[in-house]
């Protein structure tokens, strides 16, 4: 794969946030909002600048930041410009529960030390462009994927929620759960592993424990996936669980 080097935007950041900031209340959530009021000069610019750094600070947490996979992009919304924040010496950047720097998200800011505090959330979409597998053709739904299905390109990975498939390990081989179209980039939910053996089927099961290993035959209960967990029916009539290890063998652990 391809090594994508760091590049921040953050440069426009800081006047949206200011202009946003110095001029308007939100129209979602605004709570502590004075219209009345003459915003002060120096809130914008404040504001901007701590939630600047704040951003800065959250995501060089990324593990995908720290090893240099992601192009990281931050594009600002604006506020409502029919209303005025009531001036404010201190604000507080944010992540609201349930909220994450990924993707369209949105970012709170709150007035700390003010004649009226309010709470404001500022609507923000976070692009992480990195390597990725994208498809040539489409891929029906229960089909198999082959390396020369997909081709690497550069892709947002926080698009979407699921999760990139980056390494053909991953994929290759795997079911589509779904049909796949032309240019979609390969997540998670749209494959899954093979099917190692359906139900009903003979396999060898292996019972292992601190210094022995036991081998029996018995039948499967349901189909078996590669590092999943499977019911197998024993020849004594117990039934047991184990991982599948391959298209063959169930692997208990004891």
């Amino acid at each position: 794969m391809k090594s994508f080097g760091i590049q921040s935007t953050w440069r426009p950041l800081a006047w949206l946030l200011a202009g946003a900031l110095a001029w308007a209340a939100p129209s979602v959530g605004a709570q502590g909002v004075a219209p009345a009021a003459a915003p002060s000069e120096s809130v914008g610019p404040e504001a901007a600048r701590l939630t600047q750094r704040w951003i800065d600070q959250e995501l060089a947490r990324s593990p995908a930041l720290q090893n240099g996979a992601l192009r990281m992009e931050v594009v600002v919304g604006t506020l409502d410009e029919r209303l005025r924040l009531a001036p404010c010496s201190r604000v507080e950047p944010y992540l609201p529960p349930g909220q994450r720097l990924w993707g369209k998200t949105r970012l709170g800011l709150r007035c700390l030390e003010g004649v009226t505090r309010w709470n404001v959330f500022l609507p923000v979409q976070v692009k992480a462009f990195g390597p990725a597998w994208v498809l040539k053709g489409g891929v029906p739904s229960g089909a198999p994927l082959m390396m020369d299905d997909a081709m690497e390109a550069e892709v947002d990975w926080a698009a979407e929620n699921a999760a990139i498939l980056s390494d053909p390990a991953q994929w290759v081989g795997s079911i589509a759960t779904r049909a796949l179209l032309p240019g979609q980039a390969l997540r998670h939910a749209m494959v899954k592993p093979p099917q190692a053996f359906a139900a009903g089927a003979q396999v060898r099961v292996v019972a292992q424990g601190p210094g022995f290993q036991v081998t029996a035959d018995g039948q499967a209960l349901g189909g078996g996936v590669i590092g999943q967990l499977v019911r197998v029916r024993m020849d004594n009539g117990r039934i047991m669980s184990g991982l599948v290890l391959d298209k063959n063998t169930v692997q208990i652990e004891i």
